[in-house]
């Protein structure tokens, strides 16, 4: 079968290539899956740079959510069959034509939703619902300012906060450039990050400040995160976008002072350590999907060679939105 593999840490595509592989079986408690589509994510960018935490040894084969139909389901394995249209988060290895994966990160597919937006809500999608709800404890009417508004988890956000109850949507991104992308995808109010960047968060609140702030960019915008949340505001930190070290968090005086928290999510640790969470947020989102009640635009990529071409793309802040690769043709 075909794969893509990362061979060893690069800032570049010169280490990614596709190879033959045996295809796997499915070990108990898993199904292998024949993958149609597979969602491209920024997590395969930091595995790709060699950030820690993300690759346990090279070669790496990246790819963490898919979405295709079941080949063969292993022992102790109940509620799925072969053949069925599934989508799944994986450990890995979901860039290929087939992949294994534990029974219970998959989640079957309503027949309203496409293969291709399927696959990206395993990761995408239930990262952004998630966040919401969860992490952020977001209440209909709220405020929520989202940076990297023009990337997938921003611009689901921008989808779900609507559906969720409503309030006031601001986003922010890296280059002017891209504004005309997070409008798109349903900010009310859009800017790139810069000095004017307070001050444009004020004049679209009124001067009362956000009430959520959704952070992927590593803690290095905490200051003006702090400055511009009003009390009783979250702070959610969930990427490190950039790469660099980790800054050092406020006194605690500062946050209980200001009646403020800072929190912090990872969707693939969620689905690592508490699966069962992390599947019902992926069932909600195929459901809200399916009912016509969130409507995400993809682009797709048609084969496993032109994805590290995407990788490039976001790891020099050139993507817009949500990128999928299919793969292959199911029935």
């Amino acid at each position: 079968m075909r794969a893509l593999v990362m061979t060893g840490p690069s800032q570049g595509m010169d280490r990614t290539e596709v190879r033959e592989l045996a295809e796997p079986r499915p070990g108990p408690g898993e199904v292998t899956i024949d993958v149609a589509c597979a969602g491209i994510n920024f997590l395969d960018v930091m595995a790709r740079r060699g950030d820690a935490g993300y690759v346990g040894a090279w070669p790496y084969a990246p790819g963490l959510e898919v979405a295709g139909a079941i080949r063969e389901v292993g022992s102790e394995v109940t509620g799925l069959a072969v053949g069925q249209r599934v989508a799944a988060f994986t450990t890995g290895g979901g860039l290929a034509d087939v992949v294994p994966v534990r029974a219970g990160l998959v989640v079957p597919i309503p027949d309203q939703v496409s293969t291709p937006v399927a696959a990206a809500a395993p990761l995408m999608l239930t990262a952004a619902l998630l966040l919401l709800t969860d992490a952020a404890r977001f209440r209909p009417g709220e405020t929520v300012l989202a940076h990297s508004a023009s990337g997938g988890v921003g611009g689901a956000v921008a989808q779900l906060v609507p559906v969720l109850g409503g309030g006031l949507r601001i986003g922010t991104v890296g280059r002017p450039d891209k504004i005309a992308s997070a409008l798109g995808s349903g900010y009310d109010t859009a800017v790139a990050r810069g000095e004017d960047l307070a001050e444009a968060v004020r004049a679209a609140t009124g001067g009362a400040g956000v009430d959520i702030v959704l952070d992927p960019l590593g803690g290095g915008m905490i200051e003006t995160d702090l400055a511009l949340t009003a009390p009783g505001g979250r702070i959610v930190l969930f990427g490190n976008a950039g790469g660099g070290e980790q800054v050092r968090l406020p006194p605690s005086g500062r946050l209980i002072g200001g009646n403020l928290s800072i929190g912090g999510f990872s969707v693939s640790r969620l689905w690592a350590t508490a699966p069962r969470r992390a599947s019902a947020g992926l069932r909600r989102v195929l459901d809200l999907l399916a009912e016509g009640r969130l409507d995400i635009a993809i682009t797709e990529v048609g084969s496993l060679a032109e994805v590290p071409a995407v990788h490039q793309l976001l790891a020099e802040g050139r993507g817009t939105g949500k990128y999928v690769a299919h793969l292959q043709n199911l029935p």
